[in-house]
């Protein structure tokens, strides 16, 4: 298997697999939707709340802000020593008071912890009006999707297979005259290599194959080589999540492993 990197921004991952499986690929994408974890609001204690919305909906909208997540400072809060009392090493605590007119945003949750500060603070979670105020407090704990939405660290992952385009070599006179036809920033050829000059624009070249019935050039996809990518919410970078995903999918392939030495 060879791995590239094509993009890796803080929230954004590209990476092209080749010599791989469409079965291996969609089971990282698969760790990732639901077997990651993060930190979300789990607990929400509601002090005064005279807004336009009931309790309830703040709380909704709390659990869905990303909070920043590092995995190597956090234990799962069924695991940690405290047994789920709630300490420092499984729970992180935020305060937010607010009053007078103006939009209530994620920005406005105080830390407990300064490293644990809202990087995501343009979210908005109610407007208040001059007369009106909120003021709770909240925990949040590590959980994984699988359990509830509000834990989704990565977003839409997702792969698509290489594309193939072969052209009739003894044909090459009706390939260079259909090319000629092309917007000039579609495709390019090369011999007898035909290549996209943006893959995107995929869709748009099949669409000419189609409407003028061309049998000459044709459109495959290579299941062993996949272009993977995927955002994250913001709660992690799109590093520490792949680098974290492919850990938990490994512990995975060893569990089955010695469970099929057991058979």
């Amino acid at each position: 298997m060879k791995v590239k990197t094509v993009e890796l921004k803080e929230n954004k991952g590209v990476l092209r697999i080749e010599d791989t499986d469409p079965y291996f690929v969609n089971s990282l994408r698969r760790i990732m939707l639901a077997e990651l974890p993060k930190l979300a609001i789990d607990d929400v204690i509601i002090y005064d709340n005279t807004s336009a919305l009931f309790d309830e909906m703040i709380s909704h909208r709390l659990g869905l802000i990303p909070i920043p997540t590092d995995l190597q400072l956090l234990t799962f809060r069924s695991d940690c020593k405290c047994a789920g009392k709630g300490c420092p090493n499984c729970t992180v605590r935020y305060t937010l008071s607010k009053e007078g007119g103006g939009v209530v945003y994620s920005g406005d949750l105080q830390p407990e912890q300064a490293s644990f500060a809202i990087t995501e603070t343009k979210i908005p979670i109610v407007e208040l009006t001059k007369d009106q105020r909120v003021i709770l407090e909240v925990e949040a704990v590590l959980g994984r999707a699988r359990d509830h939405a509000k834990w989704q660290v990565v977003l839409a992952p997702r792969y698509k297979m290489e594309t193939v385009i072969t052209v009739d070599k003894k044909r090459m006179s009706d390939v260079k005259a259909f090319v000629e036809d092309l917007p000039k920033d579609l495709v390019e050829l090369k011999g007898d290599k035909l290549t996209l000059k943006d893959t995107s624009k995929l869709p748009e070249l099949e669409m000419h194959l189609d409407k003028n019935k061309v049998d000459y050039i044709t459109i495959t996809r290579d299941p062993t080589t996949l272009l993977f990518s995927f955002e994250t919410d913001g709660s992690m970078s799109a590093k520490a999540a792949l680098q974290e995903s492919i850990t938990i999918l490994t512990k995975k392939y060893e569990e089955f492993r010695k469970l099929l030495k057991d058979i």
